[in-house]
């Protein structure tokens, strides 16, 4: 039996107590963008709304992309919260 692309997922800072855990592998089968991902893991769990839904960063192979990027084969996808600083 084939398993379909599978991607580790990372939670940050806030986002990571948010949710509870600070990493999950998950299954790409019919996800190929960011905002895919993040419409997928809220599907697969109501707990990710607050936490995607609102204003997140998110980082491909620890590069910063946006929503519409494509996922490569075995990516690490990175979501954390904005940063501020003066």
């Amino acid at each position: 039996m084939e398993i379909g692309n599978v991607i580790k997922v990372l939670f940050f800072a806030s986002l990571r107590e948010k949710v509870g855990c600070d990493s999950m592998i998950f299954s790409l089968d019919d996800v190929t963008t960011v905002a895919e991902l993040k419409k997928a893991l809220i599907k697969y769990d109501p707990q990710f709304i607050p936490v995607l839904e609102g204003k997140v960063l998110s980082a491909v192979n620890q590069e910063l992309v946006n929503d519409n990027f494509k996922i490569p084969d075995d990516a690490e996808v990175a979501f954390f919260p904005p940063v501020t600083g003066g």
